[in-house]
């Protein structure tokens, strides 16, 4: 027979809380956002949003977007940094982990150009937290089968 235990957080607030810690390291002065790939309730990879290694992050040459006076949600190209969603399918395939099938954890909604890696990586489930104004994601989400989840 098992116990209930009613302070034990929930496998959805876990890596959701994961989520949150690997967006601590998050180099991005605008936004810090953090991302777990998580596949048969073991985490495979984390990432956070900031400038490839090796080059100086947004902290030491100040933000390119709000030098340029880019608004969110447009030209993401004209930006340092990696988004962390990037970053998570960069990792693990850098460190060669396989991530078809898994679940995305994610602080952030993704946008269209993280949901067109997404959804090409085989990532079929996405939680996340704080929303993004994207509905060009949503509709790629939606016509690929991807369940996304807002906890």
């Amino acid at each position: 027979m098992t116990r209930e235990m009613p302070d034990r957080p929930s496998w959805n607030d876990y890596f959701m809380g994961i989520a949150d810690l690997v967006a601590g390291r998050a180099t991005c002065i605008r936004r810090k956002v953090g991302a777990v790939l998580v596949k048969d309730r073991r985490i495979l990879c984390s990432g956070y949003n900031g400038a490839p290694a090796g080059i100086p992050h947004c902290g030491e040459t100040g933000c390119l977007r709000r030098q340029l006076n880019v608004p969110s949600g447009v030209k993401h190209e004209l930006c340092r940094g990696v988004h962390a969603e990037q970053n998570v399918i960069i990792q693990a395939a850098y460190h060669g982990v396989a991530v078809a099938g898994a679940t995305l954890y994610c602080t952030h909604q993704p946008c269209s150009i993280c949901a067109k890696m997404l959804i090409n990586a085989g990532i079929q489930e996405i939680y996340y937290r704080d929303g993004y104004d994207d509905p060009l994601a949503l509709d790629m989400f939606d016509k690929a089968g991807v369940t996304l989840t807002k906890i």
